[in-house]
């Protein structure tokens, strides 16, 4: 039997964990069609069958789960300590990956590299923006970003932001024509601009909270998004009424386009955290980029 080539297993582990050819392919900037020659040629090797494929998903068989979970921990090490051959640059090197939400990324994690990274040229960062609570271990993410109360306890957290609130809003004109809402039940009489999140198994739910009673609302209406750029041009447009992030909508509202509502129901809560596992290697690249995202307000 010859000996698998080295990409041949990294090419296996990439499909194995993402459980598709299609986006392992994505993952290692190869072709779906070379991706399942390269399988097949490692498969034909050992002589044994390592993915079971349909036409509507790829896992692992016996023998494949065995070889990933052998072969998975120290290939991540071995990457990791390559990563880290770095610190022997004059300046640091390598990149990134995050994946954050959309308004993470656009109102925390951008500002912060746009300055940084002209400084930096060997320094590479890549963003997904991802709304569902990815596995960043399994997806082989550098780091995520999620709210504080949503950091997994075994993970290293950094603060990157300061306490957050929500909003509810809409337009004056939308108001003229119906009663504002004084509590969030009222908001089921409401066109309501809603968020999907693969998460939730649907459509959000609306969370407030006043005097420790917390409250979850399904509301509904005649737009469903799944991102906040069009959820604020939607409330700006008067089509509604939306739930936002309230730094999102200090302009319009400061301006008079947006009126708040139920801001009694909408305290702070813990702003976003950049966080990474606690076993991962802090490389140069990595540990500048930390130091640059970390919160000192």
């Amino acid at each position: 039997m010859s000996r698998p080539a080295v990409n041949d297993l990294i090419a296996f582990l990439a499909v194995a964990r993402a459980q598709s050819f299609t986006k392992a392919a994505g993952k290692l900037g190869v072709s779906q069609s070379a991706l399942s020659h390269t399988i097949r040629g490692l498969e034909e090797r050992l002589g044994l069958r390592l993915l079971t494929r349909t036409t509507r998903s790829v896992s692992p068989t016996e023998a494949g789960e065995r070889l990933l979970l052998s072969i998975g921990p120290r290939l991540d090490e071995i990457e990791s300590e390559l990563a880290a051959l770095s610190a022997f640059r004059d300046k640091p090197a390598g990149t990134i990956r995050i994946n954050a939400g959309e308004h993470a990324a656009d109102f925390v994690l951008w500002p912060v590299l746009e300055k940084l990274l002209p400084n930096y040229p060997d320094v590479n960062v890549e963003i997904i923006v991802d709304y569902g609570l990815t596995d960043i271990v399994a997806e082989r993410y550098d780091a995520g970003v999620r709210l504080g109360e949503q950091v997994a306890k075994d993970m290293i957290a950094v603060r990157i932001g300061p306490d957050m609130r929500m909003a509810v809003v809409g337009t004056p004109a939308y108001f003229s024509q119906r009663p504002k809402p004084l509590t969030p039940q009222d908001l089921t009489d409401h066109n309501c601009i809603n968020l999907r999140l693969p998460t939730y198994g649907g459509v959000y739910a609306w969370e407030f909270e006043k005097d420790g009673r917390e409250l979850k609302v399904r509301v509904d209406g005649q737009l469903v998004f799944n991102n906040i750029a069009l959820r604020l041009s939607a409330v700006l447009a008067g089509m509604g009424v939306a739930f936002l992030p309230d730094g999102l909508v200090e302009t319009p509202l400061a301006e008079g386009r947006l009126v708040r509502v139920l801001e009694d129901w909408c305290p702070p809560f813990p702003g976003y955290h950049l966080y990474y596992p606690s076993r991962r290697h802090t490389s140069p690249a990595f540990a500048l980029v930390i130091d640059a995202l970390r919160y000192r307000g």
